[in-house]
């Protein structure tokens, strides 16, 4: 997967970007505030339906302007795609190869993305729904079975708990909690298979980019007792409970998953700089993986990854990427940092006051001369 085309239109500091991505690695190099980070931040929303920095309408659209747009082509395994966002207030409206997208799922699910940036050591050391969005996503593009078990699970989690804060009787939950059994157990059941993939594909990745932590290991937690109960057991002898609290106590909701290294005894917290590192070997086993399901590396974007990882550990994982030929998208205050991957035939460009500016002649990697496509 290689995107071809990126044209961001009033998004943050950014006005009207027109970028034409080298085919492996490209880094983006400014000062801070130049507006790197929200070209990856654009390509990050059209693959999350969000920012990887918070919700979508804080600070998102440009001061003055009534919405963002997105647009991408990329190239997908040999087909020429395209798609298109405008995202303003709470309205969003999308298109893809040319034709209206009512789901915005449907869209993000066309894109691939794979984004490592200063936030991500909350995958692996914050709370449990970056780990069920981290799961979830890998889910939406490799099980066709997934996505809609999971609508099908949060539109029936939704009526029970409105259904408990409204003191509701069991006849009306019984309901409910069928169809959150049955869409719950088929969630839990994918969810947990691809924990095992993703734990041979961590196995993989660590040695190569942090081998200091030792050997990795996963662990699923389903969210209830599910040794011991089927979801519809748990629900049943949880309602008086949750009755009380008015809200879902228990079910795939509330699932999680745990990384363990052999550097660090079970138990003991991570440091700082070793949750980055987990992190970032997850996210790229979970690259890896989609990689052999699919035939083609997803979109790779690393922010600030000089500042995020030290030199060893950046040198190991942009060999790691080098080697696989994705396509990768970098940024960072200062080439120096990055010298190697820019002698390696990186496409480099200079971020200043929102513009991108290639380093060397137009072709691969060139900037702002383009006509401006029509988004929707």
């Amino acid at each position: 997967m290689r995107i071809t085309r990126l044209h961001i239109r009033d998004f943050r500091r950014l006005h009207d970007v027109d970028v034409r991505p080298g085919p492996g690695v490209n880094l983006l190099i400014g000062p801070n505030g130049a507006g790197k980070t929200s070209v990856l931040e654009a390509i990050h929303l059209m693959a999350y339906g969000r920012s990887f920095r918070g919700r979508v309408r804080d600070g998102l659209i440009r001061t003055g302007a009534a919405a963002v747009e997105v647009f991408v082509e990329w190239d997908d395994a040999g087909r020429e795609r395209r798609a298109g966002l405008r995202r303003g207030g709470d309205r969003w409206e999308g298109r893809l190869d040319g034709a209206s997208v009512d789901q915005l799922g449907d869209l993000c699910a066309a894109l691939a993305v794979v984004s490592f940036e200063p936030g991500s050591h909350a995958l692996v050391a914050g709370g449990g729904e970056p780990r069920r969005r981290f799961l979830d996503w890998g889910l939406f593009h490799v099980e066709h079975e997934f996505l809609p078990a999971w609508r099908r699970y949060a539109r029936a989690l939704r009526q029970r708990n409105a259904l408990l804060k409204a003191q509701r009787g069991d006849a009306e939950l019984d309901g409910w909690e069928h169809e959150m059994a049955v869409a719950g157990e088929t969630m839990t059941r994918l969810r947990a298979g691809y924990v095992d993939t993703l734990q041979a594909a961590l196995a993989d990745v660590v040695p190569v980019i942090a081998p200091s932590l030792g050997a990795a290991g996963m662990e699923f937690v389903a969210g209830w007792k599910r040794a011991d109960l089927s979801l519809r057991d748990a629900l049943l002898i949880s309602r008086e409970r949750d009755r009380l609290s008015g809200h879902t106590t228990v079910g795939p909701h509330r699932a999680d998953w745990r990384v363990h290294v052999a550097a660090t005894p079970q138990g003991e917290a991570l440091s700082r700089g070793q949750a980055k590192l987990v992190a970032l070997a997850c996210l790229l086993a979970q690259a890896q993986d989609l990689a052999g399901r699919q035939g083609q590396w997803p979109i790779v974007v690393l922010d600030d990854l000089a500042s995020e990882l030290d030199a060893h550990h950046r040198e190991r994982a942009l060999g790691l990427l080098a080697a696989t030929r994705a396509q990768v998208f970098v940024s960072g205050t200062d080439l120096q940092p990055l010298a190697s991957a820019a002698a390696a035939g990186a496409t480099v460009f200079h971020v200043e006051q929102g513009s991108l500016i290639p380093d060397g002649p137009a072709g691969p990697g060139a900037s702002g001369a383009a006509v401006p496509p029509k988004m929707l």
